[in-house]
Parts: C-alpha cells; sequence; structure tokens
C-alpha cells in the first residue's frame, strides 16, 4: 500500500490537541484527529507545522435540540438568572516543532494562538433587543503543549502511546465570586455594549473564555491504524486530558476546567499517494468545569462529528490538509453555543 511521504516521525501528532483540549465548554474546541488526517509517523527527523482551525459557535442548544434566543430568556421572564448568549468566534492557529531522534520515539512541542470574538446579551429578558448586546474580543497565547510518543510496541509501528503535559501559558482568571476583585493574570475585558462600561471587574469576560484556563493538565493517549484492504487504512485513537494543578484555588476565586475525553475513527483512501481522501468520525466528551468561577451547568457535553477531508503532497518534504467538521450528534447541558460546523486546515515541513 502507497502511503503518503512522511519524512519525519510525529510530524502531526497531536496536533488537534492544540485548538481541542484547552477549552472550557463543550464545543470551543477542536476534535479533529490531525495526526490521523497527515498519515501516521514513520521516520525520525524533525519537522514544523502550522494550523488553523475555525468554530464559530453560532446556535444556541439545550440538550439535543437547538433553542431561540426568546426561549433562554424566557428562563429570566420567570425569574431565573440566566446567560443568552449570542456568539463565540473560535480561530486558532497553533505552531507545531517535533522532534524523533528514532523510529520508536517522538517529542514535540505545540504553540496556539487565540483569535476569538464574543457576544453575549448578559441576563436579558424579552424582547431580546441589539442594545443589549455586549462584545469582547480576546486575542492571546494559549497553553503550551509538550507531548512524548511511544510507538515502538508492534515492530509494523503501528500502535502508539501518547503522554504529555498543558502548562498554563495562556492568560486566564476574571472577578472573584463576590465580585469585589480580579484574580488570574491579565483576563480580558468587554469592549463594546453595556457591559463594557462597567467598572472592573465587572466588565470583564468569563473565566472560561480567556485564552488560558490557569490548570496544569496531563494528557495521555493511544492510536492503532491498519491496512484493511486495497489501498484503505483504517484508524481508531483515544485521548484523555484532565487538569492536576491549578493556579486559580482559595474560596471564591477557584477554577478547574473540566476533563476532555476524545475518540475518533476513520479510513484514508490511498490509491494516490499525492491525493489522500478520508473520513474520520470524532467523539468528544467533556466534565463540568469546577469551582467557584466555573460556569457549571453550561459547560459539559458531548458531540459526535462527521469529518470528510483531503491530505495532499505539496513537495517532497511539505504535505497539507483542509477539513470540515460536521456535527451529527450532541448533549449539551443546560445551554450553550454550538458551532453549525467547522474546519481546519494545515501544512507541515520535514526536514
Amino acid at each position: 500500500m502507497t502511503k503518503i511521504p512522511t519524512h519525519s516521525a510525529f510530524a502531526a501528532a497531536l496536533l488537534s490537541l492544540a485548538a481541542g483540549s484547552a477549552s472550557a465548554c463543550a464545543t470551543c474546541g477542536c476534535s479533529l484527529s490531525t495526526d490521523a488526517a497527515t498519515g501516521y509517523p514513520t521516520r525520525p527527523g524533525w519537522s514544523v507545522s502550522l494550523q488553523f482551525d475555525d468554530i464559530d459557535q453560532s446556535q444556541l442548544r439545550h440538550g439535543s435540540r437547538a433553542v431561540s434566543t426568546s426561549a433562554v430568556a424566557a428562563i429570566n421572564d420567570a425569574g431565573g438568572d440566566q446567560e443568552v448568549e449570542h456568539d463565540t468566534v473560535n480561530r486558532y492557529t497553533t505552531l507545531g516543532i517535533a522532534y524523533a531522534p528514532n523510529d520508536d520515539w517522538g517529542l514535540r512541542v505545540l504553540v496556539p494562538w487565540v483569535d476569538r470574538g464574543h457576544s453575549t446579551y448578559a441576563s436579558a429578558t424579552n424582547p431580546v433587543t441589539q442594545d443589549q448586546l455586549s462584545t469582547a474580543k480576546i486575542k492571546g497565547l494559549g497553553d503550551l503543549r509538550l507531548m512524548a510518543t511511544y510507538q515502538g510496541l508492534l515492530e509494523e509501528r503501528n500502535l502508539g502511546l501518547q503522554l504529555g503535559i498543558k502548562l498554563p501559558t495562556g492568560h486566564y482568571g476574571g472577578a472573584n465570586a463576590d465580585g469585589t476583585g480580579v484574580v488570574g493574570r491579565h483576563p480580558a475585558t468587554f469592549r463594546g455594549g453595556p457591559l463594557s462600561t462597567n467598572d472592573s471587574p465587572d466588565n470583564l469576560v468569563d473565566t472560561s473564555l480567556q485564552p488560558g484556563t490557569g490548570t496544569t493538565d496531563v494528557i495521555v493517549g493511544a492510536y492503532f491504524h491498519q491496512a484493511v484492504a486495497t489501498n484503505i487504512d483504517a484508524f481508531v485513537n483515544a485521548q484523555y486530558q484532565s487538569a492536576f494543578a491549578q493556579r486559580l484555588h482559595g474560596a471564591g476565586q477557584d477554577f478547574r476546567v473540566g476533563n476532555t475525553t476524545f475518540a475518533s475513527f476513520g479510513a484514508r483512501y490511498e490509491a494516490n499517494p499525492e491525493v489522500v481522501p478520508q473520513l474520520q468520525v470524532n467523539v468528544s466528551h467533556k466534565s463540568a468545569d469546577q469551582g467557584a468561577l466555573a460556569d457549571n451547568p453550561d459547560s459539559a457535553g458531548t458531540v459526535v462529528y462527521l469529518s470528510p477531508g483531503v491530505t495532499g503532497v505539496l513537495g517532497d518534504h511539505v504535505q497539507a490538509f483542509a477539513f470540515v467538521q460536521l456535527p451529527v450528534a450532541s448533549h449539551l447541558v443546560g445551554y450553550q453555543l454550538a458551532p453549525r460546523w467547522t474546519g481546519s486546515a494545515g501544512v507541515s515541513y520535514s526536514f
């Protein structure tokens, strides 16, 4: 079976984690398996990669169905206290640098840049109007990841184990629970609308929307791939991430991002090594964030995506990919913004 050339081992290993698992909502990260998209590694060496993910959360959802803005605001009409969100646009650009000293081991650092636009009507009641809309633009370095991969268990090197750590390098924090002060490191503020006119800390964006989470997380994973027919290679992989240390702690100012599990399976059609179409099924599950600064009811859920895409060779050492993720099933706790589709594209250079 012909393979797309992979001159660097681990040229794409876990690139999707840079966008996918720093998120404090159930649908604002990328769950695409990028290592499967570009073909699993086979050779030692260096590689540099760049990935762009676009996730526009423009649809309010509750459980497994879409809900209207007025339906969410009706909770406040009845005396509740429910945020009525409008839109969150996440754009992640991730630089990856990888080195594999031999065929078995690989190391990688992933450096994400977060560009996020967010708008909300806050705890609006009906009728919801545009003058109630507050907006924020959140940009900055995200949380850096360091990953190690071992695939020497089988002679074919088609079974790999992964271990990594996420560091709290991005800005994080927000207002403390009683609204008397700011905690964290340079949390973003609203720049337009009613909330932007409030004095600090009442003008701060929620902790869950900051570029970083303020936590140190462990990441573990595994993958397996194998030819199942002529020119068809199938794969399955899974990754789990959990915070074990947090910088936001103490009464009224603590935050711990929820645990995240990603699982993917799919197949690549490799009749033409220059252009390889692929279909993935990606499942992500996130538990609720914890702490006084967490939006507990509106941060957990499970989403299933169908992800068609293509990988192509652009030169002897260069390959690129592009994928679209289409949500086909979801169950979100509380009222959350979700995307109608997401897009991912990337390029890598191996040497």
